[in-house]
């Protein structure tokens, strides 16, 4: 019997995600990079040890980044002046990572997957681009289409619940459409 597996990120792959994401772009220090994770993690999802608690040393260990320079041999400690490079393992687990599935669903980990998606969509290719924007509105139109099977569920009355699912549908809807846009331009 096939067993079907949830393949979307849980929260220290989407850290991870993010200080591979940032690597991909230049080499960092390991205070900066840490920090610079912190930020843009915290502003999505507010503060979370559960979430930031991810040691980015660790990626060093897993063979993801290689410190340059001073105290980059083996068995010394990194400090904050570190300089870190992303390495090939570091590349691939980045693409594994970027190209995951995102869960219908918008929770606040599915939204920060799908910042971190947009953020680093440039570093891949012109048609792996395409195929994410169109994984990101298909999970937007499940999300929509959950959205209006609960709709009908409720029936159209006009309380708070029944405004604040209309609300939600606009908003799912405004982001298929932008979607749509940036596939086609894509």
């Amino acid at each position: 019997m096939p067993h079907f597996k949830d393949q979307s990120l849980i929260p220290p792959e989407a850290v991870r995600l993010c200080a591979l994401g940032l690597l991909t772009e230049r080499d960092r220090s390991l205070g900066d990079l840490a920090v610079e994770v912190r930020r843009f993690v915290s502003r999505m999802l507010g503060p979370s040890l559960d979430i930031l608690g991810t040691s980015i040393e660790a990626l060093r260990y897993q063979g993801l980044v290689e410190p340059l320079g001073a105290r980059a041999a083996p068995g010394q400690s990194l400090t904050g002046d570190t300089l870190l490079r992303i390495t090939g393992a570091g590349r691939d687990e980045f693409r594994t990572l970027i190209t995951s599935p995102v869960r219908g669903q918008m929770t606040d980990l599915s939204r920060l997957v799908v910042a971190l998606k947009l953020r680093f969509l440039a570093a891949l290719a012109t048609d792996e681009r395409r195929a994410e924007l169109e994984q990101l509105l298909s999970a937007s139109e499940q999300d929509l289409a959950r959205l209006r099977d609960l709709a009908v569920q409720h029936g159209a009355a006009e309380d708070l619940l029944g405004d604040w699912l209309a609300q939600d549908i606009a908003q799912t809807e405004r982001r298929i459409a932008w979607y749509r846009a940036r596939i086609d331009l894509a």
